[in-house]
């Protein structure tokens, strides 16, 4: 086939779409396909040139991680154009990185830690604001910004002044924040992906990052987490969670690939969120539950993008 992969792009995890993407290129190339890697940028974002000869392709690998690539915004370019694209389409996608929409869309399939949103104006009208939160959430707990990936803008807060001080910090970058009750326990985080139409789980994957959560730098650093696989929940648990992703996955209409993240206490599953375009790194997750499924990174590449040329995200109409 002949592949367009969309790397690069404008959001904060540019750098990791840069690297997901030249290793699905060439992993593309190594299975005998002819690819193409077009950057994403700011120079060529406003005109979308970059658009304009996709239609030559006859799949596109989407890899633009954040703001645009996966929000729902290119996915409705490319469903202009009627080219299949790999990953889910703009509902989903949608919903997806909006970790408030979310959390509310999923809250009656799964159990999803106590959150409420607090949106900059309304931090910037009393400051003092927190302490009424805190009466709801209670300390311990974790903010992190409504539409963001990577862990990007997310801290575990414990204490009124530590809140309080991160808040301050990330509105200044962000118009709204999740606040959410800490839930301490085991990070497990759960790939999908689709064969033969069908969506497919693939080993829970368990990780015990050296910092006091799985945040950017544990997530990108050699050497900062210890991933366990298939993860120690015992079977029940494993079950559990299984099922769990499975019906997210199902109900948001997820598509080709993606990744349930939740935490493991007390016996039940707690979710977090869904990230439909995962990270395709040499320390990524999804790539390491594929191995253990039985594909390498080609295998797992190229399921990818021919289950995106067989079934689209969109209803072909030309």
């Amino acid at each position: 086939m002949k592949i367009a992969v969309l790397l690069g792009g404008i959001s904060r995890e540019r750098e990791i779409s840069l690297r997901s993407g030249k290793r699905i290129a060439q992993a593309l190339r190594n299975f005998g396909h002819q690819v193409d890697e077009i950057d994403v940028n700011f120079e060529n974002f406003d005109s979308l040139v970059w658009a304009k000869d996709l239609r030559n392709y006859d799949v596109v690998f989407n890899i633009l991680h954040g703001t645009f690539g996966e929000d729902g915004h290119v996915q409705s370019i490319l469903d202009a154009i009627q080219i299949p694209y790999t990953g889910s389409g703009v509902e989903a996608s949608v919903i997806a990185f909006d970790k408030y929409l979310c959390n509310l869309y999923v809250q009656d399939i799964t159990t999803v830690p106590e959150f409420l949103l607090i949106t900059k104006e309304e931090f910037q009208k009393d400051k003092n604001i927190f302490q009424n939160t805190i009466q709801k959430i209670n300390i311990p707990c974790v903010i992190k910004p409504r539409k963001e990936g990577s862990s990007i803008g997310t801290h575990i807060c414990f204490s009124q002044d530590e809140l309080l001080e991160n808040l301050e910090k990330e509105f200044e970058k962000y118009d709204e924040m999740i606040i959410q009750k800490y839930v301490k326990g085991t990070e497990v985080t759960v790939s999908i992906i689709d064969i033969d139409g069908s969506p497919v789980v693939l080993p829970i994957l368990e990780l015990r990052p050296k910092k006091l959560f799985y945040d950017y730098e544990a997530k990108y650093t050699d050497g900062m987490t210890e991933f366990v696989i298939p993860a120690e929940i015992g079977e029940e648990m494993t079950e559990i969670v299984k099922e769990s992703a499975l019906k997210i996955y199902k109900k948001l209409e997820c598509k080709h690939f993606a990744r349930v993240d939740g935490i493991v206490s007390d016996c039940k599953f707690y979710f977090l969120e869904v990230n439909t375009l995962p990270g395709m790194t040499e320390l990524s997750d999804l790539p390491m539950s594929a191995k253990a499924y039985g594909f390498d990174f080609e295998e797992l590449v190229n399921t990818i993008a021919t289950e995106a040329f067989k079934k689209p995200s969109f209803k072909k109409f030309r």
